[in-house]
């Protein structure tokens, strides 16, 4: 969805994605060894190959582990500074992983923000990207948003594991583009949303306004925590 973001408001960007879901960033990283150190050998020349990363790690070991996490995202930051040293990099907070009516939801968001944190200040120009706070602020219903449709979430469905659906996607597509660009996104009428609430549900362009709740909401709140 980002970058049909960046599509639709001239913003022209080439995405690499490095991606097993559920892992750690060591075992994205074994599992796609040879495309990795493909991307991260590749060179421009101004000197950077990427000009800016997102690093995501397993919510477990985001919320648990923070010497493995520290470990794992230095060990991905100096291949990236290989061939990218002036590289914005982004460590992307987590959501907590509990329901927002579970007790301990604002525990487990702290502890995530608290971690992503302390792995961002030993990083050479980075950032942090504010997912989590931007879902807990959806939660909490700021600038009129109201994650309960039909008393069912909307911002994220899962049996076991909760994952983002098209209002949470749509909320962090908006918080990541004006992160990285500083401004809101023109969003365009129609966007690449899922069908249903499953995670393997089938995708097809959709009219923003019907398959997203509150479109309005939702960038605001992305953008106040750009």
């Amino acid at each position: 969805m980002f970058k049909e973001f960046c599509n639709a408001n001239n913003q022209p960007v080439n995405v690499d994605q490095l991606i097993t879901v559920g892992v750690s960033l060591q075992k994205v990283y074994e599992t796609n060894k040879t495309e990795a150190n493909q991307i991260f050998s590749n060179q421009d020349k101004d000197g950077n190959y990427f000009d800016y990363v997102i690093i995501q790690e397993s919510t477990a070991i985001a919320l648990s582990e923070v010497d493995k996490y520290k470990a794992n995202v230095k060990m991905l930051v100096e291949k990236i500074h290989k061939n990218s040293p002036g590289v914005a990099i982004y460590i992307y907070q987590g959501i907590s992983p509990l329901s927002y009516t579970d007790s301990n939801f604002i525990t487990t968001h702290t502890k995530l923000r608290k971690n992503a944190i302390s792995i961002m200040s030993f990083i050479k120009n980075a950032g942090l990207l504010k997912i989590g706070d931007a879902v807990k602020d959806a939660y909490d219903g700021k600038n009129g948003y109201k994650y309960l449709v039909e008393n069912k979430d909307n911002l994220r469905y899962g049996k076991h594991t909760l994952h983002l659906i098209n209002d949470g996607g749509f909320l962090q597509a908006n918080l990541l583009y004006a992160t990285i660009f500083g401004k809101k996104p023109m969003i365009p009428k129609k966007l690449l949303l899922i069908r249903g609430n499953g995670y393997y549900d089938s995708m097809r362009k959709q009219e923003v306004n019907e398959a997203i709740s509150n479109p309005e909401a939702l960038q605001e709140i992305a953008f106040d925590n750009k």
